[in-house]
């Protein structure tokens, strides 16, 4: 199994172990429902009702919400998926692994912060200090580039290049290499931070004071001091769950704001698929409001008509109401006066 992913799919080592801890899960929860030991477990044990019951074990026992028990699923799909390719006779039994459905759980909208948040969280680092100008340099980075936390954190000096024209090459998801174009402000930024602590090329850009790479739970560790800092000059921020994974749909919103194209979203921050880039771009609320303020001439109210607004005219309308005509006709039209005639074909021809 680990021959198959390394060498023939070619994950990321992330991967690699998640299908490492799924299979060893698995396999403790078949053990435990059976005085058998794990080292005696058979293939045929591991069947789609044992899958079941670890997936039942998993939201009952470890109360796990739905998108870590959809991912344990598809880890376990991956290992069948390469015991039916090595196995044909065990074929049907990996077949009824594979049909078992993921969980559907509600699609929570993108949450973003606005600029004026942004900049106060940015504020907060002391930049006199090293951790304070390496926190400044990192969540500016993330915020100015779009890159995931984990893409910031591999950041190394050979792919960062902060002459004009400025840009940082940083390797995604699914080994997608992106150039993501940088400002002169995050340049010199970048720049400053690495000539201050000058890292072999190799290297990670921003580690600890004994020089190890950070990790993601001390960065939303340091995050969250800053959030509350900020919070005491921007309140809205005491109300919202800031993350690190916040900044990248707040620079696609802003994006937007600025007039950015999707596809310079899609090429700067590395979506796969052009939905995920339609999710993120997101209209703020000014720009919704100034798109608002376009619409067609036609779908606007008409205005009142002119007759209406002329007094003069009005009250020459009304003296014609005071006239008797002597037309003769049936009882209906010489009971109505001539001046409510003229009247009502003067408004109709002038409606």
């Amino acid at each position: 199994m680990h021959d198959w992913l390394t060498v023939q799919r070619h994950p990321s080592h992330r991967t690699v172990l998640a299908d490492r801890a799924s299979g060893r899960l698995c396999r403790r929860c078949v053990a435990a429902g059976a005085p058998r030991p794990v080292a005696h477990r058979a293939l045929t044990h591991l069947s789609a009702t044992a899958v079941l019951a670890l997936l039942a074990y998993l939201e009952q026992a470890r109360h796990v919400t739905i998108a870590p028990r959809n991912c344990r699923l598809a880890a376990l799909r991956r290992v069948f998926a390469c015991v039916a390719a090595d196995a044909p006779l065990a074929a049907a039994q990996c077949a009824a692994v594979l049909r078992l459905p993921t969980n559907r759980r509600p699609r929570r909208d993108v949450c973003d912060l606005e600029v004026e948040e942004v900049a106060a969280i940015l504020a907060q680092p002391d930049r006199s200090t090293l951790a304070g100008q390496r926190d400044h340099a990192r969540f500016a980075g993330v915020y100015h580039t779009g890159a995931r936390s984990q893409e910031a954190l591999a950041l190394d000096p050979r792919a960062l290049h902060v002459d004009a024209p400025a840009h940082a090459r940083r390797v995604g998801q699914g080994h997608q290499e992106r150039l993501c174009p940088l400002g002169p402000a995050t340049a010199d930024l970048l720049a400053a931070w690495r000539r201050r602590q000058p890292r072999w090329p190799h290297a990670p850009l921003f580690v600890h004071r004994s020089g190890h790479p950070l990790g993601a739970a001390g960065v939303r560790s340091k995050l969250q001091r800053y959030v509350q800092g900020a919070a005491q000059h921007v309140p809205s921020l005491a109300t919202t769950r800031v993350t690190p994974p916040i900044f990248r749909p707040t620079t696609a919103v802003h994006l937007v704001a600025a007039g950015g194209d999707v596809s310079v979203m899609r090429s700067g921050l590395g979506p796969a698929h052009l939905d995920t880039t339609h999710r993120y771009a997101q209209a703020t609320l000014d720009t919704n409001r100034a798109a608002r303020a376009q619409l067609a001439p036609h779908t606007r109210s008409a205005p009142p008509p002119v007759w209406t607004q002329d007094d003069a005219l009005l009250a020459w309308l009304e003296s014609l109401s005071a006239g008797q005509d002597d037309v003769k006709g049936d009882e209906t039209a010489s009971s109505m006066p001539l001046g409510k005639h003229r009247l009502l074909h003067i408004t109709w021809s002038c409606a």
